[in-house]
């Protein structure tokens, strides 16, 4: 028990030292009743403190949410705007502090048949911004462009959207709140005004405060409980791993199902309904209008439609910053977020070794200079390390190309998603090993959408899955990699017969992330439920980085600059 007793305190020469010195003792006095009482908050763990236990928490029967669509006629969903007025506003990051984007959509869509698609020539593509409200001084202009959802088939509706506007501002200062108004000032069709911050300098002493990392998220009940206390927590930036709209879970004709495939085996292709992805952009606009969002495809954005077209409305929908960050794609990109670096893969698009990709990403982190940006965060759908029964070792293949690059270049965190509706946290993990240098995956596929909760582990007695059955035929092409382990508890077998050790814990609830850069060293990682307080932790952790137990000297694909040596890891 810590002694209650103070100090002996000298005798303060002005009212400011005198100021200091209350303070001290009140602190003091506070934490001594604390202590006396038994209230004193536990200390948060670290990733020093592991390898951790693996730990379930058992289901909460009592609890299993909301997971029913908003409907057409929620008030939030609904169009608010007239004519080409602005709607569905969001801002996403450049690969620098110094540039974003500004989207939004104009005019109405259409859906049925013979339709008539609007000319994105007609409604101009203005933001007018500055750092006063009172003064927007300054102007940008940028691209415009109309999507269809088209269907070769008798009876299913088409769909064309209203006209989607992408304008880059640029030559921004860093952690600067600007205020803009964005639209077509000649009809005259302008927004209100909104305001969003900038990400502060790259350094590494520089960081956004907060970061939400949220995956899954569709548009049911629960997804307003994990809205909501997201914004509670006052995010700089928003990250989404995948899985937006869960457009995909309808018939054309607006007809919906928890499991599509259970409802409608007999449709002769997967049909969509587009206008999901509207209701959802208008509901998300009071936050995505102000804090900036990121986005990574999942599997419910494939959409496929008439000539093998797919993730039409995701990649027309979104601004990335691919080609500031050098990357050919909008399905992978990377950006700076103070002193993080972010990865954003594409676990639906090649990630052979041969492959585009994997040439982009080894670039790009050959590049990262560690002294600016010491923490390096990577972001796809499907994750590696699930011990879920759903989707099970399904990007096993993504694994075996690119894990090896992820660890010699000392990737810190990985977020991911997918139909592994629920949360867990690994222990630093390498090549299904623990290792101190490696990452800490962390899964959040658990924002709130209608499929419901991921709940049975493959773990427990019965529910390992037939290896055969575990590729997916949009990743990787319905490769098979998922091989028996050759080594560890679980030799010879598919699955462990226990929580594995790689796991650190696991549980089954709605929630969304925040993840809390302190310094070059530490950040805070914390799970928040949805049936908690708004404060509350379900999971809570500081992950440390020890760039001195694992060093990262890179080479460089920069030129005119020699290339080091490379890095050998403990």
């Amino acid at each position: 028990m810590a002694s209650s007793s103070l100090p002996s305190i000298s005798l303060p020469v002005n009212v400011f030292e005198l100021n200091n010195i209350l303070s001290l003792v009140l602190t003091l006095t506070i934490t001594s009743i604390l202590l006396a009482n038994g209230a004193m908050a536990m200390a948060i763990p670290t990733t020093l403190d592991g390898p951790f236990k693996p730990v379930t928490i058992p289901l909460d029967e009592s609890f299993r949410g909301n997971a029913i669509d908003l409907p057409d006629t929620d008030p939030r969903v609904q169009r608010t705007v007239e004519g080409f007025e602005p709607e569905q506003i969001s801002v996403s990051l450049s690969s620098t502090h110094d540039s974003v984007w500004i989207s939004w959509i104009t005019g109405e869509f259409q859906i049925g048949n013979n339709l008539k698609p609007l000319d994105p020539k007609s409604v101009a593509s203005v933001v007018r911004y500055g750092t006063l409200r009172s003064q927007l001084n300054r102007r940008a202009t940028g691209h415009s462009l109309v999507y269809n959802q088209l269907y070769p088939f008798l009876g299913l509706q088409n769909y064309t959207s209203g006209i989607i506007h992408h304008v880059r501002l640029t030559g921004l200062k860093p952690d600067t709140l600007y205020h803009y108004q964005c639209g077509d000032p000649s009809i005259p069709a302008m927004s209100g005004a909104y305001c969003f911050r900038t990400m502060p300098d790259s350094s590494s002493t520089s960081y956004p405060s907060r970061i939400a990392i949220v995956g899954d998220v569709g548009l049911t009940y629960n997804t307003t409980s994990t809205v909501s206390h997201m914004i509670s927590n006052r995010p700089d930036l928003i990250l989404l791993v995948g899985d937006v709209t869960y457009a995909n879970l309808y018939l054309t004709n607006g007809t919906g199902s928890d499991c599509y495939a259970c409802s409608f085996a007999n449709s002769p292709i997967h049909e969509t309904y587009q206008p999901r992805w509207d209701y959802w952009g208008r509901y998300m606009q009071p936050v995505l209008s102000k804090v900036p969002i990121m986005v990574v495809e999942g599997n419910h954005e494939y959409e496929e439609q008439a000539e093998n077209r797919t993730f039409i409305a995701y990649t027309s929908r979104f601004a990335f910053p691919s080609k500031e960050s050098g990357s050919l794609s909008k399905f992978y990109y990377s950006f700076n977020a103070g002193g993080i670096h972010f990865i954003m893969l594409g676990a639906y698009v090649s990630f052979d070794k041969s492959g585009d990709q994997y040439k982009w990403l080894e670039e790009d982190l050959a590049n990262v200079d560690r002294e600016v940006t010491p923490w390096l965060v990577a972001t796809w759908h499907a994750p590696w390390y699930s011990t879920y029964k759903a989707h099970y070792r399904e990007a096993e293949c993504m694994r075996v190309a690119m894990e090896d690059l992820l660890y010699k270049y000392g990737v810190d965190v990985v977020f991911n998603g997918h139909q592994v509706h629920a949360y867990e946290r690994s222990n630093r993990v390498y090549n299904y090993t623990l290792d101190p240098c490696g990452p800490v995956h962390i899964t959040v596929g658990d924002g709130g959408n209608r499929e419901k909760m991921a709940v049975p582990h493959a773990d427990e007695p019965g529910n390992c899955p037939e290896p055969s059955t575990t590729p997916d035929k949009i990743l990787g092409g319905g490769k098979f990699c998922g091989f028996n382990f050759t080594s560890g508890p679980a030799a010879g077998k598919f699955c462990w017969d226990r929580q594995p050790d790689y796991s650190a814990f696991r549980e089954s609830s709605f929630g969304h992330g925040i993840l809390e850069v302190k310094n070059k060293t530490h950040a805070l990682w914390t799970w928040h439920r949805n049936q908690d307080f708004y404060e509350a932790a379900g999971d809570q952790i500081y992950i440390v980085r020890q760039p001195d137990l694992c060093p990262v000297q890179p080479e460089t694909y920069r030129l005119n600059k020699p290339k080091p040596q490379k890095a050998k890891r403990r």
